[in-house]
Parts: structure tokens; C-alpha cells; sequence
């Protein structure tokens, strides 16, 4: 483990040495990805602490752009206004910049990591960054009218914050669930006991004697809730209204972009394997079986032959599916590239075991332990792509080079509403689709027997298809048979073999063998085992893939810097829970999305995800990384037409929205208003005056059915006080 972070601190570079190098914004973004890594592992919550953070250090830099436009700043952002009366522009914008910044990172950060398990270690970074800049912790004025920059830094991270507490995360109770139940009991793992009774298409909670999250960290829960599966109600930087569906399994789902469906199990009469769940769980399985260093088989992991550059379309129908997986050996189509486009030099051929690197890439792109988390991973990529001496910081590969502030602060808010937006996105479509993981299924359909032979008296519609050398019946004499020969009849397959094989974690390979299919794990530790919410859709594809896009666009190249983008693992020293790899090797990517895919497909090797988790998640990210550079472009170039309030007067607050039962509207526009509801056809659904001399005005509207609407505010001479987009 050590040996890792070493080389990853290394792959990032070393953060302390280049510190007075890296601009304002950078060094601030490194003391974040260290507090996630001393935090829980919470990728949702992490990608809208990274996408806030690039929030407040865009708009530092844009208000003294005579271009840009700030997104937050003397905005309604979601429904929520933060007023801006304006600031003096100094001689040296650069020294305002740095202290705003860093006054608005330093009290946002120490807020939001309050209650993290390492918390005084995380402040003390914090700080010691803050006073190494030779700010005072103790100011705290957020009076910014006699042009202080250090209170106006204050003052935004004041409203960031209180905008938080309101924008659908529940962060003022821990992110906690409001209304999610699960479906099925816990799984109790080291039991093996009988997991036949679940429903084999809902997501089942683990229990664990002792559960140690991705990031390192001992969780207070033996058995961990399901993470965030409310959290399609967060407030997104570029989602689409208009692409958002509100439904109901027990409770209101916001899902963006719905894919429809996951694959739910069949009845299988014969063939199980017809049956395209049972097809995806085996295929997990059958992977699973590679990751023995043992096994001598060999491939090239050079760009050479990987890479989907023969990728025009992702498949949709099952045999789509069967044709872009490889079932037996691993991986999917993708003819790889023919040569280095930015050297002109054929890519070097880098043979090493399957098993190797399988194992590998189940562990660097699960992000942990020690983990950032996906989104954070993906930031501390995009640093290193930064950092290359082969990049030219033209954003968008176009016009002028950059400054190191300018090009982080961009990249950041690029990236930021990407992550943000695809776990908005994504855990939306998990908390209502409720699937299930891979060692739930597995368990489930090797307790109820095989469905390929109903001669046999072990069929079961539900079980699993028998694969030759995969999946078996054991039989008298089998080494299995166990005592009596009681567990003649049962099923067997060919997996990883798990924990229970490992004693010494520095020096044992629990290796590939015949298991009881009840005992099936996946290459993950025993105290993690499986993210605690569900499989469908894969949060790491989304992720990736919206990243991938991210940096494609903000470097106007589908390639790494150079053509290659490398990391180093070394014989032994990489992998955590077992020994390995049992080589040293190299991994490289020749673009983004090769990257990207690769991460998609460890996530079937680790035995988190089958297909049907994958592809969908990849186009959503996809869509996602497109439209979250393509906003930010209007911001900086400020052609979204969205005038800055910079006064009190007329200023609007409008929440919770989304809403339950009751709108609050807080305005400093003390006369009568006349309120109108529109639909979005524009049909007009109540019209009411309310005499505000308060600055606040309710509206019940639990008799509205869920949807969109346009509220608008108008006063009595008939002139436009506000207009909001409102959420039931």
C-alpha cells in the first residue's frame, strides 16, 4: 500500500515541492483531494464538494474578466440568489484573485470536512495552506462594501454554504436518507448462508463485523445504508430540465436521462444462459476466473491493441452485448491504434499475464483505499495532464495560451460540473431502479441450483446456467463433495477463491479454483467487499467517460500529452489485500477515453458491475461531459445573457426546489405581487395577489401534480420582479 501511494504521488507529482509553482487555485484543489481522501468514501458528496469548490474559484476569477460571466456571484443559481453590489478592480487583479480565493476555499472546506473521521487532520491542512499565504484565520467579516477581498471571499462561502443546506443533498443531516428502505435483508457474508429468499432484481445490503469504506476509513454501521439513492434532487450545474423524469418506487425519483430498465431475471424453462441476466452475472463470473498469476496466459496492454477506436456505436440488444464482450477472455472489441499520431511512431507491443493486469486494473481505478474517489481520481488525472511538459494550455486546443490560473480555474469548473453532474445523473437512476450487485445475484441463483437441464433434480428457472469448466454440478468424488457427500447436487464455478484463502495479505494469492457458488466473492477486501448502493447504473462508467469527454475538449485532443499516458506498478508492491502483481508492468492509455473504458471494464474483473451496468452509464457520461464544457464555454465567454445582480433591490429567493408541499418566497420587493403558475406549454394554472409586507410569502401547493413549472412574479404596474423554473 505504501508502495502505491508512493507511485501515485509520483504520478501526480510531488505536491509539496511544487506548491509555490502550482497557482492559488491548484494548490487548493490539492488540499480538497487530500480531505476526500481522509473522509469518508462518498462519491456523490465528493463530486459536489469539487464542483462547489471550482464554483467559487471561477467566480473569484471571472468578476475582474471583462468577458466572463460569473455563475453564482450576483445569480439566481438554482433557485437561489446570492446578491453582489460589485467590488473595486485593483492595479493587480491576480493578488484579489489569490484572496478571495483562498478566503472562500479556506471557510468552505473547514465547513464541509467538519465532520469527517480525520477532520483535525484535514483543518490543519487547511490552515497551514491558508497562513503559509499570510492571511489571518480570524477574520471572518463577510462585510466586503469597503473593498475587501478577504470578507467578499468569506461572503461567498457564506452563501455557498447556505445554499447547500438547501439545494436537495439533506447536508445539514449528513446526507442521511429521507425516505429509501431496502428491499431485501442484509447479506451476512461470512456465513454463507442461504440467499435464496431475496428478490434476485433489488439491491441487498451487506453486513460486515467490522466494514472499512473505499477510503480507508472504519464506517460507525455494520451494515452500511445505501448511499445517496436520493440524490437526483441536487441542484445540477448543466442537466437538462427538460430531460428529467419524476417517478415513484416509494418514493420521488429524479432521474435525468433515463436509460429505462436494467435486464430482470427470467424464468429460464431451458438455456439459461439465454436468459441475458443470467448471461451478465456468468460473465462476471467467467472473468472472475482469470485473476490467478497462476495462469500464464499472455496479452498486449499496449495502445497498440487496446483502445475502441473500432467503436462507432455501443450495443443496445443482448446479442449486441454478447458481440462487444469477450465472455471467455476478457475484455471487449477494439482494434487499438496503428501508430502515435503525436510522435508518428507505431505504439511498443507490452506483453504481461492477464491476470496481472486484470488485478491491477480492478484495484487503481476502484480508487482506493486511500481513495479520492472517482471524481476526485479523475481530478488528480487531469492535474497530472496539466503538469505535462508536452502540454500547451490552449483551452480548447485553440487561441491563446493560458496562465496556469486561468487554465486550472476553467478546467476545474469543466470537470467539476461533469463529476457533479454525472452522480446527480446517475445515483438517481440507482435509487430507483434499486439493482442488484453481483455477489447478491450470483449467491442467489447458486442456492437455488442450475437452469440449463430439467432433467436434473437441482433445475431451478432461477439458477445458474451451467458453462463447461465454468459452471458445474458437483458430483460424487468431486473435491467438493464435502462430508457425506452434502454438497453433491449443489453448484460450483471456477472464481477467485476470496478472503478466506488469504492469511497474510504481503505474501499470499488466494488464486483461481472450483467454489461453492454460494462462496463466490469479489477481488475486493473482506471488510468492503462491494459499494454499499446499487449496481445499476455503473457510477465509475458515467464518471469516466463524462472525464474522458472533459479532457478531450478542454485540450482539444483525444490523446494524452505525448500520445501515451503512463502509470508504473512494480512486482509485489501494488496490489493491497493479496500478494502482486507477480511482474512489473506499465499501464498505458493513448487517449482519454481508452482510459475511461478501461475503467469500465475493471469494474466487471473487481466483480462490482456485469455489462448491463456499463454501457449506459458510459453514454449518459458521454452526453454529460458534452454539455457540461459546452455551459461553461457561455460562462467564460459570457454569452449566456444572464445579467449579474448587483444590488439588493428586487432580489428573490425562492425553496426548497424541487419542492414537497410549500414554496417559500423571500423578496425584498415589499408591495403587492401578483404570482403566476404557468405549465410548460405556457397554459396558465392560477393566478393570486399576495401583499407582501414582510419579505415573505408562502404558497401551499400540495394539491400540484409532480412536474415543471414557470413561476412568475409580477408587480402591480405589471413589470416582470421574477421568473422561476419550479420542481415537484
Amino acid at each position: 500500500m505504501k508502495q502505491f501511494l508512493f507511485f501515485l504521488l509520483l504520478f501526480l507529482f510531488n505536491i509539496s515541492s511544487l506548491e509555490s509553482q502550482n497557482s492559488v487555485a491548484r494548490n487548493w484543489n490539492e488540499e480538497l483531494l487530500e480531505a476526500i481522501r481522509n473522509d469518508y468514501a462518498r462519491p456523490t458528496v465528493h463530486a459536489r464538494n469539487l464542483f462547489h469548490s471550482s464554483i467559487l474559484m471561477y467566480d473569484a476569477w471571472a468578476i475582474f474578466d471583462e468577458d466572463a460571466e460569473t455563475i453564482f456571484l450576483g445569480k439566481d443559481f438554482g433557485g437561489y440568489t446570492t446578491i453582489f453590489n460589485g467590488i473595486s478592480i485593483p492595479v493587480n487583479p491576480n493578488e484579489a484573485i489569490h484572496e478571495i480565493i483562498s478566503y472562500a476555499m479556506y471557510r468552505l472546506l473547514t465547513h464541509r470536512f467538519a465532520n469527517s473521521p480525520n477532520a483535525i487532520i484535514s483543518h490543519e491542512d487547511f490552515t497551514t495552506l491558508f497562513e503559509s499565504y499570510g492571511y489571518d484565520s480570524a477574520f471572518t467579516s463577510n462585510d466586503y462594501s469597503s473593498n475587501s477581498y478577504a470578507a467578499l471571499g468569506n461572503y461567498m462561502a457564506q452563501e455557498m454554504i447556505s445554499f447547500g443546506l438547501q439545494d436537495g443533498s439533506n447536508e445539514q443531516n449528513d446526507y442521511e436518507n429521507q425516505y429509501y428502505t431496502a428491499s431485501n435483508d442484509p447479506l451476512l457474508l461470512d456465513l454463507y448462508e442461504d440467499n435464496s429468499n431475496i428478490d434476485p432484481d433489488k439491491w441487498q445490503p451487506l453486513a460486515f463485523d467490522v466494514y472499512i469504506d473505499q477510503s480507508g476509513n472504519i464506517y460507525p454501521l455494520e451494515t452500511p445504508d445505501f448511499l445517496c439513492p436520493e440524490w437526483g434532487k441536487v441542484i445540477p450545474f448543466s442537466l437538462k430540465t427538460e430531460d428529467l423524469t419524476i417517478m415513484n418506487n416509494g418514493f420521488d425519483s429524479y432521474i435525468y436521462n433515463n436509460p429505462g430498465s436494467p435486464e430482470y431475471i427470467q424464468n429460464s424453462p431451458l438455456n439459461g444462459i439465454k436468459d441475458p441476466y443470467k448471461w451478465n452475472f456468468s460473465l462476471v463470473i467467467s472473468w472472475s476466473a482469470h485473476l490467478d498469476p497462476a495462469n500464464n496466459t499472455l496479452i498486449d496492454i499496449s495502445p497498440a491493441s487496446i483502445g475502441n477506436t473500432a467503436i462507432t456505436s455501443f450495443p443496445s440488444s443482448f446479442e449486441e452485448y454478447q458481440n462487444f464482450y469477450n465472455f471467455s477472455d476478457g475484455g471487449s472489441i477494439g482494434s487499438g491504434h496503428e501508430f502515435n499520431p503525436i510522435t508518428g511512431m507505431a505504439y511498443t507491443p507490452e506483453i504481461v499475464k492477464r491476470s496481472d493486469y486484470a488485478r491491477v486494473l480492478a484495484e487503481f481505478w476502484a480508487d482506493g483505499p486511500d481513495s479520492e474517489t472517482p471524481p476526485g481520481h479523475w481530478f488528480t488525472i487531469l492535474n497530472y495532464v496539466s503538469d505535462h511538459p508536452q502540454t500547451v494550455k490552449k483551452f480548447g486546443g485553440q487561441g491563446v495560451v493560458l496562465s496556469d490560473l486561468e487554465w486550472d480555474i476553467k478546467s476545474y469548473l469543466v470537470m467539476g460540473g461533469a463529476m457533479h453532474d454525472s452522480a446527480i445523473n446517475i445515483w438517481g437512476i440507482k435509487g430507483y431502479y434499486d439493482y442488484i450487485r453481483p455477489i447478491s445475484a450470483i449467491r442467489y441463483m447458486a442456492s437455488k441450483g442450475q437452469s440449463s437441464d430439467n432433467s436434473l433434480s437441482n433445475f431451478n428457472s432461477h439458477g445458474l446456467p451451467l458453462i463447461p469448466d465454468l459452471i458445474e454440478v458437483i458430483n460424487t468424488g468431486d473435491e467438493l463433495a464435502g462430508n457425506n457427500d452434502s454438497n453433491v447436487g449443489k453448484i460450483k464455478v471456477k472464481s477467485w477463491k476470496g478472503p478466506d484463502f488469504i492469511d497474510n495479505q504481503d505474501t499470499d494469492v488466494a488464486g483461481v479454483d472450483w467454489i461453492l457458488g454460494t462462496h463466490w466473492w469479489p477481488y475486493q477486501r473482506p471488510t468492503f467487499v462491494t459499494p454499499p448502493f446499487a449496481g445499476y447504473l455503473s457510477g465509475h462508467s458515467a464518471f469516466s467517460r463524462a472525464a474522458a469527454v472533459s479532457l478531450t475538449k478542454i485540450t482539444g485532443s483525444e490523446f494524452f500529452p505525448g500520445g501515451v499516458g503512463t502509470f508504473d506498478v512494480l512486482k509485489n508492491e501494488f496490489l493491497v489485500f493479496e500478494e502482486g502483481p507477480s511482474e512489473s508492468f506499465t499501464l498505458q492509455w493513448a487517449t482519454f477515453k481508452d482510459a475511461s473504458d478501461q475503467t469500465s471494464l475493471s469494474r466487471i474483473w473487481g466483480g462490482i458491475h456485469p455489462p448491463i451496468d456499463d454501457i449506459k452509464g458510459r453514454i449518459i457520461g458521454e452526453k454529460i461531459g458534452k454539455e457540461s464544457f459546452d455551459l461553461a464555454q457561455q460562462y467564460f465567454s459570457g454569452t449566456l445573457g444572464n445579467s449579474t445582480i448587483l444590488s439588493n433591490k428586487n432580489s428573490t429567493k425562492i425553496y426548497p426546489n424541487p419542492m414537497l408541499n410549500t414554496l417559500h418566497i423571500r423578496t425584498n420587493y415589499l408591495d403587492e405581487i401578483k404570482l403566476e403558475l404557468y405549465s410548460l406549454s405556457g397554459k396558465i394554472l392560477f393566478s393570486t395577489n399576495k401583499v407582501n409586507h414582510s419579505g415573505s410569502v408562502d404558497l401551499k401547493l400540495d394539491y400540484l401534480a409532480k412536474g415543471i413549472y414557470i413561476l412568475k412574479g409580477v408587480s402591480s404596474n405589471n413589470s416582470l420582479i421574477f421568473q422561476r423554473k419550479i420542481i415537484k
